[in-house]
Order: C-alpha cells, then structure tokens, then sequence
C-alpha cells in the first residue's frame, strides 16, 4: 500500500475519532488495497473509482460500517449487507462492532469491495422508485390544490428532494402532525429549497 492514496482530510478525520478509530483504521488499510481512491466527502472516508463512489465508511453509536453506494446490486452470497431503512433503496452496510469482525472478515470484506468495483465498471445502475410510486399525504395534495404556486415549485424541485418531503409528510400517524409539518415547509418549498437545505 502507497501511503500516495492516502488522504490528509481522512487522516485527519481518523486523528479526531472518538470512537471507532481502530474499526476505521483497518477498514481503510483493507480498502486502500483493493486500489480505491481515498476522498472525503459527507465527512466521512469515502473510496472512489474513476470519481465513481463506490464505498463509505462511517459509524454510529452501536456500531460502524462499511457502506456500499450500489450495494443492492451486489450478490451478497454471505447474507451480511443490510438496508439502513426501508427508504434506502441503493445502498447497503456490512456492520462492525469491533476490530476483531472486520480483520476475521478481511477477505471477505475485500470480495465485496472487488466485487462492488465490477458493478461499476459495468456501467450498472440501480433501478430507483419513481416518485409517483410515493404516496403523497392527503394533507399535503389539499394545499397543492388550493395553491398553485405550491404545486409548480413542488413540480420544479429534484426527485431526491421531492421524495425527501414527501416521506417527511408522511411519516407521522397523525393527520394534525402531518398538517403541521406541511405548514411548516411550505415556505422553503415555495423558496425552491429541499427539506435540508
């Protein structure tokens, strides 16, 4: 391993771990040998091929991961991937909770990775929901039928932050908390801004 892969920015992210630096230590050594480029990007160690993402690493209180941007294209003959959330629909995480599970699974880990790197070679592509196959919240299709200029910037916005509002209107079991929540938004949805924006 060429210490030229390396990143400063994730060295520097590793030198202010608090938890999990010997779990990130090693998942970096064994993906940097499966000849990745090593960025930083959503603040975390994040390994790239041709500017193409192909695997994150990054933890959590219970335990740390490796997450696969493609991962539900990749075969998983072990049964070790698992989907964040029910919304996740491309990317899996194989989960760590201590250094001893990722050095027993190294080449494992690396088959994955290889196997990761081919899916990306081949151009493959993971076949998203459309939004329309989102329901959208009786509360929230009332407004857009009574304001207009809420369904044109609604229309207007990307699918990933149109989905993004959608299942936060949708989320609670309560009509009154989706009321509130469609109220809320309605401001930076109208701004032409996502829910985190």
């Amino acid at each position: 391993m060429t210490n030229s892969k390396m990143n400063p920015k994730v060295d520097e992210f590793l030198s202010r771990a608090k938890k999990w630096k010997e779990e990130y230590e090693k998942l970096r050594d064994i993906i940097l040998d499966c000849g990745l480029t090593e960025e930083f990007k959503w603040m975390h160690p994040c390994y790239t091929l041709e500017n193409k993402n192909i695997v994150l690493i990054h933890g959590f209180k219970e335990y740390c991961a490796l997450l696969f941007h493609k991962g539900s294209l990749l075969k998983d003959p072990r049964g070790i991937l698992i989907q964040q959330t029910e919304n996740v629909q491309a990317a899996r995480q194989i989960r760590f909770t201590n250094v001893q599970e990722i050095v027993a699974m190294e080449t494992i880990l690396k088959d994955y990775i290889y196997e990761a790197i081919e899916v990306e070679k081949a151009g493959l592509e993971v076949n998203f929901k459309k939004n329309s196959e989102y329901i959208i919240p009786e509360e929230f299709q009332k407004k857009l039928n009574e304001i207009p200029a809420l369904k044109t910037a609604f229309e207007a916005l990307t699918p990933g932050r149109q989905r993004a509002y959608l299942l936060h209107f949708s989320g609670p079991k309560q009509a009154k908390t989706r009321e509130s929540r469609v109220e809320k938004c309605m401001p930076q949805i109208l701004n032409g801004k996502g829910l985190n924006d």
